[in-house]
């Protein structure tokens, strides 16, 4: 029994060595991958997640917009018809029912909304 004592003592001390070891190898790797990587501009973001949707529905004075788009890659959204609220409620005054447009949504307080709006060509 006494054998024992020192051997899982032994193991244990073992195990926290190599554990702490990952860890510092993992944040390491971790801080030299991110220092690699170039991110888009925020321009170039935006435009490379414009989302092709038609219009189903507006209410400007609410400052909403029913849309029937496709993925949205950003919010790992699914093609659907949805409501969204828009960032600037100038963005609806040129849009009727049925026209074709790109948008570009994101989370505002908590609630997808419209950021970017323009015709589709």
């Amino acid at each position: 029994m006494k054998v024992l004592h020192p051997l899982a003592f032994a193991l244990l001390a073992a195990s926290a060595a190599v554990a702490q070891a990952q860890a510092q190898s993992q944040a390491q790797m971790s801080k030299d991958d991110m220092s690699s990587m170039k991110m888009p501009a925020a321009g170039q973001q935006a435009g490379a997640m414009m989302t092709d949707a038609v219009v189903q529905k507006i209410d400007a004075a609410k400052g909403l917009i029913v849309l029937k788009h496709g993925d949205i890659p950003n919010l790992a959204m699914p093609a659907m018809t949805m409501g969204f609220d828009v960032a600037d409620r100038k963005m609806l005054d040129p849009l009727k029912p049925g026209d074709k447009v790109r948008f570009h949504v994101e989370v505002v307080k908590g609630k997808p909304t419209v950021t970017q709006l323009e015709a589709a060509r």
